[in-house]
């Protein structure tokens, strides 16, 4: 089926949210005509009183669907299927990481089937740190641009393995430490937490031996030293996102850890989104492949908004044949990483260091901090 790209429709599932918002800003300051979509046709209304609000059954005049509905645990599964039938690239922003997982489990086989591109976690969580990475490995390498097309027949999932013992990896360690100044949920992100926490029956997951593992251990609470201006700050470990099912399912790595700033961590606990401000981030990601040390780091402002550029951009490349491949796929197996974040220069700023080995050491409890 031929498609035209250009001012082109594409559909937003949850338009009215927070993210969603965005996300209709962001494509129509592009040039691109956004479709409504969403369970709540009052809230479709008060957006944009002339606009006809759509349902899912509507994606066939659409180019591809963003779905910013969370929890996604209830919301992807539908709006994926109906992608199919309309034979259109599907995006999402979910964090939740057993949502994702879901994704990568269900989905692969039909999609690729269909030749259909399916990107979950295109956002702040999941999406970003995986770009992040994988650029600090640049580009991958025939071996793994193998796994990530037989990713979509072997699919991620809880307790499976992404490499077999002894096969190559691309990396050993991978570290992603988000600094917030502040964080203050959004309704969305508090009911997929809820959703997330019950579906673990309220266990942790962290990525560790090329596996996700449940546990009950008490997080524990570091420092990490984020570079200037931001500097030294106190974080919880094993603060565990999306990251840990985007980045092992095209990138054969054993240790995927993600922490968190104690502020911002207690403010997420404290579920409260009055007098939300935008706040600032870092993300400052250490990788150890092969001896060496990479570093690279993003700065901006509210991860909410960030979000939407990632998410349209993803949408733009697959609609321009800038992707590599069919199926699900996560942003850095989808999209060529440097080039990606360069084209959000606008909206991120990029920091890239190369060390030596034995910079990094563990922490007391087995988390990783600087000498």
């Amino acid at each position: 089926m031929t498609r035209i790209v250009g001012m082109g429709n594409i559909a937003v599932y949850g338009a009215y949210g927070h993210t969603g918002r965005f996300v209709v800003t962001e494509l129509r300051e592009r040039g691109h005509v956004p479709i409504l979509l969403g369970r709540d046709e009052k809230k479709l209304r008060a957006m944009d009183p002339e606009a006809r609000p759509a349902t899912l059954d509507d994606l066939d005049r659409a180019e591809a669907v963003i779905n910013t509905a969370g929890p996604f645990a209830c919301t992807a599964g539908p709006v994926i299927e109906a992608a199919l039938r309309a034979h259109i690239p599907y995006v999402d922003v979910a964090a939740e990481i057993e949502a994702n997982a879901d994704m990568f489990a269900h989905f692969a086989k039909p999609a690729r089937a269909a030749g259909i591109v399916v990107v979950p976690a295109m956002a702040f969580f999941g999406g970003l740190g995986d770009l992040l990475v994988t650029a600090a490995l640049s580009k991958p390498t025939a071996a793994t641009a193998d796994r990530t097309a037989a990713s979509n027949d072997h699919a991620a999932a809880p307790g499976k393995p992404t490499a077999a013992p002894g096969e190559p990896i691309d990396a050993d360690e991978v570290h992603i430490a988000y600094g917030l100044s502040s964080w203050h949920p959004t309704p969305g992100t508090i009911a997929a937490g809820e959703v997330s926490t019950r579906r673990r029956a309220g266990r942790r997951i962290r990525f560790t031996g090329g596996q996700l593992q449940y546990h009950d251990d008490p997080l524990p609470t570091l420092e990490w030293p984020f570079p200037p201006p931001l500097g030294p700050r106190s974080v919880l470990g094993d603060f565990t996102m999306a990251d840990v099912v985007t980045i092992p399912s095209h990138l054969a790595v054993r240790e995927v850890r993600t922490y968190m700033t104690a502020q911002a961590a207690k403010d997420l606990a404290a579920g409260d989104e009055r007098g939300r401000t935008p706040e600032t981030f870092v993300v400052d990601v250490l990788v150890r492949a092969g001896g060496t040390e990479r570093r690279i780091t993003a700065t901006g402002r509210d991860i909410y908004a960030v979000t939407a550029p990632l998410a349209v951009e993803a949408v733009e490349r697959i609609l321009t044949g800038r992707v590599r491949s069919t199926g699900v796929l996560s942003a850095g197996a989808a999209f060529d990483a440097p080039d990606f974040l360069r084209a959000l220069s606008d909206r991120l700023t990029l920091q890239v260091n190369e060390g030596r080995k034995g910079t990094w050491a563990r922490a007391r409890g087995g988390r990783g901090q600087r000498r």
